[in-house]
């Protein structure tokens, strides 16, 4: 009765990640769905007029979801602001807000997020981090100058990174922005085969 019992919570439990992986999957492809929207649409497209003209959608890498990784977050206090090198001459001012450690594929990673000392008007973005990265991808099927990933304040020690979420700055399409270069101490010596891929030529 008792190896009925755990067979049964087995089951429960595997239909129960089943249904959670199917939802987040219908999630970020929901995201996708968005960014491409944005990228068609006239309005609201960053797109130069030739490559808009052509354009047929974003190329994503396949959703998995062992890029969705929970990171232990560690809050890093008193750190001095410093000026973010960008791909002009424009140096927005950021400071370090913390650190998010997890493993992936074996190895044990970091990543540094930053805040810009500039706070934003709009309370959405009250709880902002900014997370630049790059990767053994990063000129290698993503885009050479890195990707970025949304982040907020996490409540407690504990932050979601999903990197089927990673996009790409203004400038993998447009040269006419400026965009952060992620500082060198974001570099992930793995290759994150997740989010959006480079915007190649075939646009």
């Amino acid at each position: 009765m008792k190896k009925l019992i755990i067979l049964l919570i087995v089951i429960t439990s595997s239909f129960s990640n089943a249904q959670s992986d199917r939802k987040i999957i219908r999630e970020i492809k929901k995201y996708q769905a968005s960014e491409n929207k944005e990228f068609s649409n006239e309005e609201t497209t960053i797109l130069e007029t030739k490559d808009f003209k052509t354009f047929s959608g974003l190329e994503f890498y396949p959703i998995d979801l062992k890029y969705r990784v929970v990171a232990k977050f560690i809050r890093t206090p008193d750190e001095k602001p410093f000026l973010m090198t960008t791909t002009t001459e424009r140096l927005p001012e950021y400071v370090k807000y913390g650190e998010a450690h997890f493993t992936l594929d074996g190895k044990n990673l970091k990543l540094e997020l930053y805040q810009s000392t500039t706070p934003s008007k709009d309370p959405e973005y009250i709880d902002y981090l900014f997370l630049p990265i790059t990767d053994l991808t990063s000129g290698d099927g993503s885009y050479g100058g890195g990707r970025f990933l949304d982040a907020r304040i996490p409540d407690g020690d504990t932050i979601l990174l999903d990197f089927n979420k990673l996009y790409n700055p203004y400038c993998a399409y447009n040269k006419r922005y400026s965009c952060p270069i992620p500082p060198k101490e974001n570099d992930l010596l793995v290759r994150i085969e997740a989010g959006v891929k480079d915007f190649g030529e075939h646009h």
